[in-house]
């Protein structure tokens, strides 16, 4: 399993934070932050923007790091991904991430 899988299984590699992160990309961290701002109906600002993965030590979003669900839950119960979970099947939580990019169930079963 490649350490940029985060606990839900989307490809932190393809996400917008990161790659702004990576790249110290100012136009991407603000484009960024316009659209999670409408889409969150929340104050982000790019400086929010900065995200070397959730799953690996560093910086993180603010939602990222302490406001997802999923991270708290896989955190909380010692996986390493929502795949190594028992509850995978049935969990209504990760089920809303899985629904909307089918990917991530692949991801996190490999």
């Amino acid at each position: 399993m490649r350490d940029m899988i985060a606990y839900c299984g989307l490809d932190c590699e393809k996400c917008d934070a990161y790659l702004a992160t990576i790249r110290n990309d100012q136009e991407l961290r603000e484009k960024t932050a316009k659209l999670w701002s409408e889409l969150n109906n929340a104050p982000i600002l790019p400086e929010h923007i900065n995200c070397e993965g959730c799953r690996m030590n560093g910086a993180k979003t603010v939602y990222c790091d302490s406001l997802c669900p999923i991270r708290q839950c896989a955190l909380k119960k010692g996986v390493t991904i929502c795949g190594d979970c028992s509850e995978l099947e049935k969990c209504q939580t990760v089920g809303v991430v899985i629904s909307n990019n089918p990917e991530t169930l692949e991801n996190l079963k490999r």
